[in-house]
This record gives structure tokens, sequence and C-alpha cells, in this order.
């Protein structure tokens, strides 16, 4: 059994779970933060992994209430989306439980290189429209089905692949991009959690503490939900700490 987290790392969790929540919500990214936190503080990579759902379920929850008493919900349309999300993330989740440590730890600094590169890249000015059922084709699905695999491997970097479908591809402004995200990241993850503590990869104190932080940081970024604007300075605020960070796994 992992020890209880010292009052150091206490605080350290509560911080950069805050510095998370915050960023899921606006832009994406926070997970690039958590799951190597984990790692260092001495969890094993696939608990980490598991652990980090925690946080993620939280701060998710935060945030579809705050967008809910705010007025903004997409709930019958994100419920479709969900649906192949789900099944996707399952399939996530049933891969990452069957890597080694070596592995997963290469994929991770993989996908936080790739993330950060794409985080750089500016974002397009498109022309939005709001979403309807109508534009829920199948290649849609797909998408979300792929996302949700993605997901519930390793859930890095994950509000990207959001962008990327339902901003460019799609073309729904950001401000929506960000409801439509955090209520998809919630429904699927609650199964991936579930898997997770089935096979005894979730340490609860570590994940709670994330937790605490994480709800805080959604319920502020809520309030500061302005589109592509709200999001720019965010990636700045991540990228630094994201290529230490992954300095220090390639290291070893």
């Amino acid at each position: 059994m992992t020890a209880l987290p010292s009052l150091l790392d206490a605080l350290v969790l509560i911080a950069i779970g805050g510095l998370a929540g915050f960023i899921n919500v606006l832009s994406a990214g926070g997970s690039m933060l958590t799951l190597p936190l984990l790692m260092f503080l001495g969890l094993p990579p696939q608990v980490a992994n598991g652990t980090n759902r925690v946080s993620v379920v939280f701060q998710s929850v935060s945030a579809v209430g705050n967008f809910w008493r705010v007025g903004a919900s997409q709930v019958g349309l994100s419920l479709r989306l969900a649906v192949p999300a789900v099944v996707g993330s399952l399939l996530g989740v049933w891969l990452a439980l069957r890597v080694s440590d070596a592995i997963f730890e290469a994929v991770l600094v993989t996908v936080m290189a790739a993330s950060a590169v794409m985080m750089l890249l500016p974002q397009p000015r498109l022309e939005t429209r709001p979403l309807t059922a109508e534009r829920l084709t199948p290649p849609v699905y797909l998408a979300m089905f792929a996302i949700g695999v993605y997901g519930g491997f390793i859930q890095v970097g994950v509000g990207v692949l959001f962008i990327v479908v339902l901003y460019r591809l799609l073309r729904i402004d950001l401000a929506q991009v960000n409801v439509i995200k955090v209520f998809i990241v919630l429904i699927y993850t609650l199964p991936a959690l579930g898997l997770f503590l089935w096979h005894d990869q979730v340490r609860w104190s570590y994940g709670l503490l994330l937790a605490v932080g994480s709800m805080s940081g959604a319920w502020l970024a809520v309030r500061v939900n302005m589109g592509p604007r709200g999001a720019l300075w965010v990636r700045w605020l991540t990228l630094g700490v994201i290529v230490a960070i992954m300095l220090r796994l390639l290291m070893g």
C-alpha cells in the first residue's frame, strides 16, 4: 500500500489540481500536470493513471454544475456524443491496464510533446455556428469513439482533440466547445474510473486532494469562459511547466 501523502505533498496536490482544473475547462492540458505529478510522488504509472481520474471526475462535476447554473448547457446533444465516447473509453482502459510501465511512460512523453506543440499552434478564426442534431454524422460519432479510446487510455491532452473535432471540424464556438467537452469527459470518465477501481489502480487520498484543487479551478474557469481570447493565455501558463515535466520524465 502507498503511504498517505505528506503535508507538503498534499499542498502541492491541491495547488497543481487547482491549476489543472482551471486549464482543463478553458483549454486543455491539465492532466499533463497532474499525471506526472502523481508519478513523481511515488505512485506507479498505472496507479497514477487511475488515480488521476478521481480529480477529472470531480472537476467535471464542478464545471458541468456551474455551467448549468449560468445557463450554458447542451445536455441532449452532449449525451449523444458521449455514447460512443463511453464505449471507446472502456476499450482505452482495457488497453492501459495491459501495457508495461515503460511503454506507458514512453506514450506519456510522446503525447505530452505532441499536445504541447498543438497548444502552440494558433487557433484559426473560423465562422462558427450552433450545433444541431442534423450535424451529428457517422464520422463525428466515430471521432468521439476515438477520443474516448484515447481518454480512457491516458486522458492527457484529450481537450486538444475535442477542440480539433468540435471547433475546427464542426465549427462550434470555443465557449460552447468547453461546455460540451466537460460534459462528455464526465460521462466517459465515470465508467473508466470504475474499471481502474476494479483493478485496484486508484489511491483515494491522492485523488481526492487533487480533486479539491481541481474543483476550485474548474469553478473559477467557468466564470472566465470567454471563448478564443479566454483560452489564449492559459496555454502559456502551462507550457513552461510541461517542458520541465517532460525533461524530468526523460531523465527517469
